[in-house]
């Protein structure tokens, strides 16, 4: 008699390696993600640092040329052969024979700024600063004008509640006060000539009242 020994059926899924579910692949996607980006700035950060001539302390071994040579807030000369041109907020170191001063123009401000009434004319009022004097600067308001597109020029007049102006500033002194003008809307320039006569800096500014 022949005797059939049959094997008992084996399980296969003990010997598989458990399927990661939905939620777990996307688990192992995402740390696999976060691992290469760790990778790829450490081998960036690496590569500055290593980088020959670098200093981190010396921002001229690692910016670009033109971002440091880009000027801010610079101090041009203003002489009678050749006044110095620049926009309002920016100083004008002003040169002559007789003195040297560091002038400064801000404005300017207007009233009604941003009203829906918008008019064509409107007060404008600027702040004229000296000071780093060096010999005697002749001080009047009548030295100081503004011009518009059209080259129409326009008086100054003191803001009222002031102190009175010196006639002259000294070595050493310096000085603050406000001037007004009634200038229609646009481009213009304030400028200044100490002696009445001679130019010798010219500040760019823009009225706005919308």
């Amino acid at each position: 008699m022949t005797t059939v020994v049959v094997a008992p059926p084996t399980d296969d899924s003990k010997d598989r390696a458990p399927r990661p579910g939905p939620s777990g692949a996307r688990r192992i996607l995402f740390w696999g993600v976060v691992v290469l980006l760790a990778l790829t700035m450490a081998w960036g950060i690496h590569g500055l640092v290593a980088k020959p001539g670098l200093n981190t302390a010396d921002p001229q071994s690692w910016l670009p040329k033109q971002q440091l040579d880009h000027p801010v807030d610079q101090t041009v000369t203003g002489t009678v052969a050749n006044p110095g041109l620049t926009v309002s907020g920016d100083y004008v170191r002003v040169k002559t024979p007789t003195f040297s001063a560091l002038a400064l123009v801000t404005g300017p401000v207007v009233p009604g700024e941003g009203l829906p009434d918008i008019q064509r004319f409107t007060t404008s009022t600027w702040t004229i600063s000296l000071e780093d004097v060096k010999g005697t600067v002749p001080i009047s308001v009548a030295d100081f004008d503004s011009i518009d597109h059209l080259q129409t020029v326009y008086k100054m007049t003191l803001v009222p509640g002031q102190a009175p102006l010196p006639s002259a500033l000294h070595t050493g002194q310096r000085l603050s006060f406000k001037v007004r003008a009634v200038m229609p809307t646009g481009e213009g320039l304030l400028r200044w000539a100490p002696d009445g006569n001679n130019i010798v800096a010219k500040w760019d500014f823009q009225v706005e009242n919308d």
